[in-house]
């Protein structure tokens, strides 16, 4: 059995490990071997061993395949925008998920789109999060407002899901947005009122998430310096 005999650390022979895994216990912890393996991080080919754990019907799997891909950063954003099949939910769920922990800027399309249309709470619950975290570092200033202000929209639409769990998301993902801005900043002030209607017992019927708004709107009256 494939899942029980010694891997030597080699990318090839991770990704040998996970073809010949015959039961799902092994294909997990083929998969978690190759995911965590420092060695591997950088190889093409285990990133697309990762993504085509994806497919298959095996969750514990899926979330190794998940982290293993955050833990490869940008250069599993690529593979992972390529490889999203829009016929197979199960796999461009993991794959959003995978995205949204990165937070890589060129993921934003495929996030503002889950978290806006996809039928899952948990996938549109990892979307907020995610848009709220984009590393938006690297873009010039003009187009890192425009962003800015496609995030800032998208999570405002997003804080009206009906379910509470995504709306819970949706705050955390306002706060990490406006955190970094001034106090003046007129994004920031959108943010803020946006959390603070989740905060609004007529606007909010959930207590936790009203309780979560509440303390984001306690850090937002900082002011941090500019990012």
């Amino acid at each position: 059995m494939s899942g029980e005999r010694t891997i030597n650390g080699t990318t090839g022979e991770l990704i040998e490990a996970i073809e010949r895994a015959d039961t799902a216990e092994a294909l997990v912890r083929a998969t978690q071997r190759l995911a965590f393996h420092g060695e591997a991080l950088a190889d093409p080919a285990g990133i697309a061993c990762l993504l085509q754990v994806l497919n298959f019907n095996n969750p514990g799997a899926a979330v190794a395949a998940v982290e293993g891909l955050i833990r490869r950063g940008s250069a599993a954003v690529e593979p992972l925008l390529q490889g999203i099949d829009p016929h197979n939910y199960g796999a461009r769920a993991w794959a959003i998920r995978a995205l949204a922990g990165i937070g890589d800027v060129r993921g934003l399309e495929i996030l503002e789109e889950a978290l806006a249309t996809d039928v899952g709470p948990s996938v549109r619950r990892a979307a907020a999060r995610g848009l709220g975290g984009l590393d938006l570092s690297g873009l010039e200033p003009a187009r890192r407002l425009g962003t800015r202000e496609r995030i800032l929209r998208a999570l405002e639409e997003g804080g009206q899901d009906g379910e509470w769990v995504v709306r819970y998301a949706v705050v955390a993902g306002l706060e990490t947005l406006a955190a970094p801005l001034p106090a003046e900043d007129a994004m920031r002030g959108r943010a803020t009122a946006a959390v603070g209607a989740r905060s609004d017992p007529d606007l909010e019927d959930t207590a936790v998430v009203r309780l979560r708004a509440g303390l984001a709107l306690q850090r937002l009256s900082f002011s941090p310096s500019p990012r």
